[in-house]
C-alpha cells in the first residue's frame, strides 16, 4: 500500500528564491512538516550552513532529515528565540515559516481536523497540549464562542451556530467531528457547505491551537533572531494571518500601528521584497490545488546604515 503524502510545500522554488539562500549560511524554517522546504534548504548549504526547523508535531520527526547539518526542534514556533539561544546562535541569515496545515492533519481522520470522516473532536497540533476542540465545544460560553466563531472564522452570523452548539451539549457532550456537524449542518447554506464548515472548523483549530498568538510572538522573535540584511519568508493561507503579516512587515508591529518620522515616512525595520502577497501559479494551483489560498510576502531586515 502507497504511503499516503504527509504535505506537498506550496511555492517552493518562490520561497527558496526569497531566502537567497548563502551556502554558509545558518537558516530556520519554522515549519517542518513534511520537510519538503527544508529538504530543498539544506541542498542550497556548504559544509559550513545550517538549518534548524521546528514542529510542535512529533509525527513530523518521522520526516526528519539524516544530514548534520541538519536540527530538528520539537517544539512550537512561539519559541524561536529561547532555542536559538539554547543551540547557542546569535543570528540566522533567514526565517521561512509555511502557516498552512500539513496535508497529514487533514488526511489522518483521528486526528480530528477534517470534516470528511467521523473522528473525536481534537485538532490539536502538538497532542500534549491540554485543550481540545471537544473542550472548547462543550466549555466555552455564548460569549466565547461567538469571538472566535467571527473573529477566526470570519463567520457574519455566528449566532444561530452557537446556539445549536449550546442547545445540543445540554443534552449529552459533543465529542466527534460527526455529532458536531449534526449539530450544525441544518443551519448551514447547502450551496455554500464546503466553505462555511471549513470555516467553522478552522475557527475551532485555531483556538485550540493558539494559533494567533503564537504567529505574534514568532514574527516579533524574528526581529532578534534575524541578523541585519537577513530574509523573512512566509506563506500565509487566510485572511487574519495575512493581515498580521502584512502589518508587521509594513509596520514593524502586528497591530499596524503606524510611527511615521520627521518626513512623513513610515517606521519600519523591514524592507519589502514582494510588493504586496504572491499567488501560487496556475499550473502549481492545478498540481496541487490545496495551494490555491497561498499568499507569500518576502521581506528583508533593515540594515542600519
Amino acid at each position: 500500500m502507497e504511503k499516503p503524502v504527509y504535505h506537498i510545500p506550496a511555492m517552493l522554488q518562490e520561497c527558496i528564491d526569497g531566502l537567497q539562500i548563502s551556502p554558509s549560511g545558518t537558516y530556520v524554517d519554522v515549519t517542518f512538516g513534511g520537510g519538503g522546504h527544508s529538504r530543498a534548504i539544506v541542498k542550497q548549504l556548504g559544509e559550513g550552513g545550517r538549518l534548524f526547523s521546528f514542529d510542535q508535531d512529533l509525527d513530523a520527526y518521522a520526516n526528519r532529515i539524516e544530514d548534520p547539518r541538519f536540527t530538528f526542534v520539537h517544539s512550537n514556533f512561539r519559541y524561536l528565540t529561547n532555542f536559538m539561544r539554547f543551540h547557542k546562535v546569535d543570528k540566522v541569515d533567514g526565517i521561512l515559516g509555511d502557516l498552512g496545515v500539513s496535508f497529514h492533519h487533514f488526511d489522518e481522520a483521528e486526528r480530528g481536523f477534517s470534516f470528511r470522516a467521523d473522528a473525536p473532536l481534537d485538532m490539536r497540533m502538538n497532542r500534549s497540549a491540554r485543550v481540545d476542540a471537544a473542550q472548547v465545544v462543550n466549555t466555552y460560553t455564548e460569549e466565547q464562542l461567538l469571538r472566535i466563531m467571527a473573529d477566526y472564522g470570519d463567520m457574519r452570523r455566528p449566532m444561530p451556530i452557537v446556539r445549536a452548539i449550546l442547545k445540543a451539549r445540554e443534552n449529552k457532550p459533543v465529542t466527534t467531528t460527526g455529532q458536531l456537524l449534526d449539530v450544525i449542518r441544518p443551519l448551514i447554506n447547502p450551496k455554500q457547505e464546503k466553505k462555511e464548515l471549513a470555516q467553522i472548523f478552522q475557527a475551532l483549530r485555531i483556538e485550540v491551537n493558539g494559533e494567533m498568538d503564537a504567529l505574534k510572538r514568532f514574527l516579533e522573535s524574528t526581529l532578534e533572531v534575524l541578523r541585519p540584511g537577513g530574509r523573512l519568508v512566509v506563506l500565509t493561507y487566510h485572511s487574519l494571518e495575512d493581515r498580521m503579516v502584512k502589518n508587521f512587515i509594513k509596520t514593524g508591529n502586528t497591530e499596524g500601528i503606524v510611527d511615521k518620522d520627521f518626513f512623513g515616512k513610515v517606521n519600519t525595520p523591514w524592507r519589502q521584497i514582494t510588493k504586496g502577497a504572491v499567488a501560487p501559479s496556475q499550473e502549481e494551483i492545478d498540481r496541487n490545488p490545496r495551494s490555491r489560498s497561498a499568499k507569500l510576502r518576502v521581506a528583508e531586515l533593515i540594515v542600519n546604515e
